[in-house]
């Protein structure tokens, strides 16, 4: 186990930076996730960190050692990636045996340890099959055996979970949380899903244009967004965002769009509202008009149009009677979760 620490890294293509001067820590044992759009510098900067990319400037320590021009099989790293990368012609137990066996360890110790980590991602019954045997869930496990067998001071995790459906990935993403608690390896991960950002991280990094726009604790950056872009970004459904100024509490828009807000009156604002805190009323004096229903169980996601303002809201599934589309609504959400930001910079204003 390792603490690690990015100083000032930067990473440029001739006149093009994408990664400009990072600075990051992670904790000894810590799961780290950064996450954001396609072309912010997540990647990059995690494969600075595997040696697989150069640094133009600044430094990057493991356990207090400068690995910034090392080799990568001199970081005491591993790392799994999106692709699986494994062995065709290989059982499932000689390939997670495959690193061991590279470093010379005697092939009965190499394929014991190799059937000890297959019995721990529930694999010890498939560990005489090909690849071509297993599904996509359980190839990605042993891939990520491939990785743990080594015992290295830090994982690397590139999107490892991309290419399941819907149902493995929150399996697979269960067990690898699992595991990583269990081992206590310091892990960096890379995504850009936002869900398993939040589940997965102790602490989630979200990254734009090469910077970092906020880092903490998951549920600090969901409760109090830095600036619009993360405000956004992080939830799912998105944070609604809108601008207006607020009156006696409530939010105005130049189309005509009302919201009871609550809070001190500013003449020019940006108001973000998650789904699951923005309150629907039928009401045919309301200023909005419900366009889309979709149902998730005991819950739905209502679509709302004011003028060319489109809104989400969360709702239980025992009101979509009352809201039916076409419906008249008013808008409302409590005070307390109401977030504020400048117009102009995105950034979060004081409560």
């Amino acid at each position: 186990m390792a603490t690690v620490s990015f100083s000032g890294v930067t990473k440029s293509y001739g006149a093009t930076t994408v990664v400009s001067g990072l600075d990051l820590e992670l904790a000894d044992g810590s799961m780290t996730v950064l996450v954001g759009p396609s072309g912010c510098g997540k990647t990059t900067s995690l494969r600075m960190l595997a040696g697989l990319e150069e640094v133009t400037s600044g430094n990057i320590r493991i356990g207090g050692q400068d690995v910034t021009r090392l080799e990568p099989k001199q970081r005491d790293i591993a790392m799994v990636f999106q692709n699986y990368a494994l062995y065709p012609h290989l059982t499932v137990r000689e390939n997670i045996a495959f690193p061991l066996r590279a470093k010379k360890t005697p092939r009965p110790e190499a394929l014991r340890r190799a059937d000890d980590i297959a019995a721990s991602l529930g694999l010890g019954h498939l560990v005489g099959r090909k690849p071509k045997d297993l599904s996509g869930g359980q190839q990605q496990r042993v891939a990520i055996g491939r990785a743990i067998i080594r015992e290295p001071a830090v994982f690397l995790f590139d999107e490892p979970l991309s290419n399941l459906d819907a149902k493995l990935r929150v399996e697979t993403r269960t067990e690898l949380l699992r595991l990583q608690r269990r081992l206590g390896v310091t892990s960096l991960y890379v995504t850009h899903d936002q869900e398993e950002a939040m589940t997965l991280s102790d602490r989630i990094v979200v990254m734009r244009d090469g910077h970092i726009a906020q880092a903490g604790p998951p549920e600090d950056v969901y409760r109090h967004p830095a600036d619009t872009f993360v405000a956004a970004f992080v939830g799912s459904p998105k944070m609604n965002l809108i601008d207006g100024a607020v009156a006696a509490g409530e939010l105005r828009t130049q189309s005509g769009l009302r919201i009871a807000v609550g809070g001190p009156q500013a003449t020019a604002v940006t108001i973000g509202i998650r789904p699951d805190d923005l309150e629907l009323s039928p009401d045919q004096d309301g200023s909005a008009t419900v366009e889309l229903v979709e149902l998730l169980g005991p819950r739905a996601i209502v679509t709302v149009r004011a003028g060319e303002h489109i809104l989400t809201s969360v709702v239980s599934a025992a009101a979509l009677p009352e809201l039916p589309v076409g419906a008249t609504v008013a808008l409302s959400a409590a005070a307390s979760e109401v977030h504020r930001f400048d117009t102009d910079s995105g950034l979060r204003l004081p409560a």
